[in-house]
């Protein structure tokens, strides 16, 4: 078996790894490159091989940076099926449609105002394009061994991070191949823990927050504090949001500030048609988190949902402070622009980020400190305070990583650090060979490896 590293590498986006075996290729994981323009433009690439050739994508779950090239490869001429589990294509035949949608929105929007540079923009993909690769999604339960081949087994185990989300086991002639996917935390207020992995002969490992670790503060004491103050002075908080996950996390946890009393009973919209299914999906598998159904049915009580684009505009009219939460979680496309171009020129108000924004976003330039970034073709002056919930993440921190691969009985002969920056998988690098005595290797795009 042979792996080549097309996406994700030295990254935290575009996740791609192409295995070959028995003369098959199989594609972990299909997703967009996002952030830095260099590593967008790579999605207007075909890939370095037949679509055609490849016989079946398997999916860790169902973020746009794991599945939202499929759409793509599609077009390009994919003729076999997807694999991944039930929660992971509910939440995609979300995501994908959406991000069509939004790339069509994105591409009329640029044509209408004219500052595309091109003559006419067009959509990496549309709605209709998501509609059509749908069809080939294959869903599976976790724990059941699906034969790839007569030699070839391939297991989804529980990873944490959203619903849906696994660790893949692939075994092949006796030899096993782990891909962690984006682990989840042990602690998580609202998700269940990643499940145990002991063993492995070759390890794809993310690396996300490979060089840092998550503050100890109570993300409810966090929010607290930054609801009331801008509150105090008059302001509203607009949050940038993953609409899978990071939504419901927010929603819970303004529940429960309310419920205790601690903010104050303010409005609270959900601007994102697509967060809002998610939500449903949320409570469609209810031992994936925990949240009971009470909780839950409270928690989406006490939201209102924005469902048309007429309702979303009505937003930036109110005078008194509300919360809104919108997608994009790294404000690189959807309704959250509109909003962030009306809130942020007012010192009042709170741009507040909850997860981690990738290298070269407009989330990631803001919390860097610029003072005007660019959206909608024009440049939007930024005086409101824009913070950060340090403690949000559904990603497992530098510490959690190497707690989860404390329990291999076992060192695998080959790791293989993906999914981060340079200096966050170089760090998780140094401290797996350290502290585990394990050797490993940081990858690089269109890097080729036998594994056994």
């Amino acid at each position: 078996m042979e792996i080549t590293f097309l996406g994700a590498v030295q990254t935290v986006t575009g996740s791609k790894y192409l295995l070959s075996f028995n003369h098959k290729k199989i594609l972990v994981d299909c997703g967009l490159f996002q952030g830095l323009k260099e590593l967008r433009l790579r999605n207007w690439r075909a890939l370095p091989m037949d679509a055609g050739a490849i016989s079946r994508v398997i999916l860790t779950h169902a973020h746009i940076d794991h599945s939202g090239y499929l759409p793509l490869l599609n077009k390009q001429g994919f003729e076999g099926d997807i694999l991944c589990t039930h929660g992971t294509h509910d939440l995609c035949s979300v995501l994908l449609p959406d991000a069509g949608y939004l790339q069509e929105e994105e591409a009329r929007y640029a044509n209408k105002y004219g500052y595309s540079k091109h003559h006419t923009a067009q959509p990496l993909y549309t709605m209709n394009d998501a509609l059509l690769v749908l069809k080939k999604f294959s869903p599976h339960p976790f724990h059941q061994p699906i034969a790839l081949d007569q030699n070839t087994t391939l297991e989804f185990l529980h990873a944490g991070h959203i619903i849906g989300a696994s660790v893949i086991r692939i075994t092949h002639e006796g030899k096993t191949l782990v891909f962690s996917g984006d682990l989840g935390r042990p602690q998580d207020e609202v998700m269940r823990a990643p499940e145990c992995v002991t063993e492995a002969d070759a390890l794809v490992i993310e690396s996300t927050y490979g060089n840092r670790t998550h503050p100890g503060a109570h993300p409810l004491l966090e929010l607290a504090e930054v609801i009331n103050r801008t509150v105090n002075r008059g302001g509203s908080i607009i949050v940038p949001s993953f609409a899978v996950g990071r939504a419901q996390a927010l929603l819970y946890f303004i529940y429960e500030l309310k419920q205790r009393g601690e903010i104050p009973d303010l409005p609270v919209y959900l601007d994102s048609p697509m967060a809002e299914n998610a939500t449903d999906i949320f409570m469609k598998y209810p031992n994936e988190h925990r949240l009971s159904v009470e909780v839950v049915r409270g928690m989406c009580r006490h939201v209102r949902y924005v469902k048309t684009p007429e309702e979303s505009k009505q937003i930036d009219t109110m005078k008194t402070p509300i919360i809104v939460i919108s997608a994009s979680g790294m404000v690189t496309g959807g309704r959250v622009l509109h909003h962030i171009k009306h809130f942020a020129p007012n010192a009042k108000n709170t741009i507040l980020f909850s997860g981690y924004q990738a290298e070269g976003t407009r989330g990631a330039r803001m919390l860097g400190g610029e003072k005007q970034v660019k959206m909608l073709g024009e440049m939007v002056p930024v005086r409101a305070e824009v913070a950060v919930l340090e403690n949000l993440s559904a990603h497992a921190d530098a510490n959690e990583t190497i707690q989860w691969l404390k329990q291999f009985k076992r060192a695998p002969r080959q790791v293989f650090i993906t999914h981060g920056e340079p200096a966050s998988a170089a760090t998780l690098k140094t401290r797996i060979e350290s502290e585990l005595g394990w050797h490993c290797a940081v990858p690089t795009d269109g890097q080729h490896e036998r594994l056994f």
